[in-house]
């Protein structure tokens, strides 16, 4: 997993600061930062494999995320 810049396919850009790991199943997580005014939260996780999923919109497949710099 790259660090850096990625943006979301719905527009808002996001920093990936890091991969954890959950302390039962091992399973790898993305710690990300919001770039953009988020009042729930700045930091956020999300399973590795969903976060480098490709998503379907509109009949188009695109990437959950894709790498900026």
């Amino acid at each position: 997993m790259k660090l850096g810049k990625y943006k979301h396919y719905k527009g808002k850009y996001y920093q990936v600061i890091g991969v954890a790991k959950h302390s039962e199943t091992l399973e790898d997580f993305v710690v990300y930062k919001c770039l953009h005014n988020n009042p729930l939260s700045t930091l956020w996780v999300r399973p590795k494999k969903m976060f480098e999923e490709i998503v379907e919109i509109s009949g188009k497949k695109l990437p959950r995320f894709k790498f900026v710099k």
